[in-house]
């Protein structure tokens, strides 16, 4: 499978597992195993509309976050990342399977549930997605 800006692919949720949000010194209640063992096997019965990947520290750290990255064709659509804050409980993994099997963001339509803990990505984030413009001219 080519990967690249005009190669297909898929969605990707990406979930932290490194530093607090995927930890359960800090969310003792939520079952970082199980949701990430679902998030996998969901993607491995999607046929390969979506995969899991883990990382360190997406930030926001307050809001115990999962990423869900277009794919290429909701790229091409216009779709950006997706911050999905509070993502932990057993309903939320379920919309987030459901939604990055059918396509994720710019393919199919988030689900209510889902969309009410759509948050801000940290500002890291957001300045690298920001167009660069300048301001007005003086003269």
């Amino acid at each position: 499978m080519a990967v690249g800006a005009a190669g297909p692919r898929p969605c990707t949720l990406v979930v932290c597992r490194g530093c607090c949000c995927g930890d359960p010194r800090k969310y003792p209640d939520a079952d970082h195993a199980w949701q990430l063992e679902r998030l996998r096997a969901g993607a491995e019965a999607s046929g390969g509309r979506f995969v899991v990947r883990t990382v360190d520290c997406p930030g926001p750290c307050d809001q115990a976050n999962v990423v869900v990255r277009p794919s290429g064709d909701g790229r091409r659509r216009g779709a950006r990342p997706t911050w999905i804050g509070f993502a932990m409980g057993d309903d939320c993994t379920e919309d987030l399977v459901n939604w990055a099997t059918a396509g994720g963001p710019g393919v199919a339509p988030p689900p209510v549930a889902l969309e009410l803990k759509f948050v801000r990505p940290p500002r890291e984030a957001r300045g690298r997605t920001k167009t660069r413009t300048r301001g007005p001219t003086r003269g």
